[in-house]
C-alpha cells in the first residue's frame, strides 16, 4: 500500500488533526521506502525497536509514543539516533499518541474497557481538551478478580491500593500517567480505578478518597491500542502486521 494512502487513512481513522497533543503526531518520520507491505507495532520507538522492526522486514513503524513531545529539537544524540536508524532502515515511523488514547474502537482505554465489558460507557479525563478515559458499569466483581484478569490479560504485575469496597460495580480506566485523575474518577462515582503509573503521593489520595487504585504500568496498560490498530489494518488492507514487545515494567 503507498505509504501516503495509508498515513491519510490512518490520520482520518485516528483524528490526527483534531486532537491536540504533546507534538505533531501522524507520520513523523518519512524514508524513501513508499510502499507498506509490513507493519511492525510497538509501544514506544526506542533505536532498539526501530532496528528490531527494520530486521523483521518492517515497511513502517506504528508507535503509541513517537519522536516529538514539544519545541524542536537538535537531530543529534538519541533523538538524531531514532532519525539515523529509520532513515537508513527504510522504516517509516508513524506515532499516535493521545489520538490513539481517545479512539472509540482501538483505543487504549476502549480497548481495555470492553476488556472488562464496561456498560454505560461515559468519556473522561479532559487532556488538550480530548477527553481519554472511560468509565462504565460492571457486573459486580471481586476486586482481587479484577487485578487477576488485568495482569493475565497484559502479562504485567499490577500494584494495588485497596481503600475501597471489595466488590467493584463502577469502574474507571485511563492508561498511562493518569494517576493524579483520582479525585475526578471518585466524583464520577467510580469504585475501582485502573491506571498506570504510580508514585509515593498517591497512596494518600487513594486512602483519602477511600478508592481502589489498580496501577497496571504505563508501558502495559498501552499495549492494547496499536495491537488493535494493527488488527483493524489486517483486515482491512490485507497487511501484515506483528507486536513487538519491548517491556519497560514501569
Amino acid at each position: 500500500m503507498n505509504l501516503h494512502d495509508l498515513s491519510s487513512y490512518l490520520d482520518q481513522y485516528l483524528r490526527i488533526a483534531e486532537i491536540a497533543d504533546y507534538g505533531p503526531q501522524g507520520l513523523q518520520i518519512e524514508t524513501d521506502n513508499q510502499d507498506v507491505k509490513k507493519i511492525a507495532l510497538a509501544v514506544d520507538s526506542a533505536p532498539a525497536v526501530i532496528q528490531a522492526a527494520a530486521d523483521w522486514g518492517a515497511d513502517m513503524l506504528l508507535v503509541h509514543h513517537g519522536i516529538f513531545w514539544g519545541g524542536p529539537q537538535k537531530i543529534a544524540g538519541p533523538f538524531g539516533e531514532r532519525v539515523r536508524t529509520s532513515m537508513r532502515t527504510g522504516v517509516n515511523l508513524y506515532a499516535a499518541h493521545l489520538p490513539l488514547d481517545a479512539h472509540p474502537e482501538v483505543g487504549n482505554n476502549a480497548v481495555l474497557a470492553d476488556m472488562f465489558g464496561l456498560d454505560n460507557r461515559e468519556w473522561w479525563g479532559n487532556f488538550k481538551g480530548t477527553p481519554l478515559g472511560v468509565i462504565g458499569d460492571i457486573n459486580p466483581t471481586l476486586l482481587k478478580d479484577i487485578v487477576a484478569k488485568l495482569d493475565n490479560k497484559l502479562g504485567t504485575k499490577s500494584r494495588l491500593l485497596a481503600h475501597g469496597a471489595n466488590t467493584v460495580r463502577k469502574l474507571a480506566i485511563l492508561s498511562g500517567g493518569g494517576a493524579g485523575m483520582v479525585e475526578e474518577v471518585v466524583a464520577l462515582g467510580a469504585d475501582a480505578y485502573i491506571t498506570g503509573e504510580t508514585s509515593h503521593s498517591q497512596y494518600w489520595l487513594a486512602s483519602d478518597f477511600g478508592i481502589n487504585v489498580i496501577f497496571g504500568g504505563h508501558y502495559a496498560t498501552e499495549t492494547v491500542g496499536v495491537q488493535a490498530l494493527g488488527a483493524h489494518l489486517n483486515q482491512k488492507f490485507d497487511l501484515e502486521t506483528q507486536f513487538f514487545d519491548f517491556p519497560t515494567h514501569m
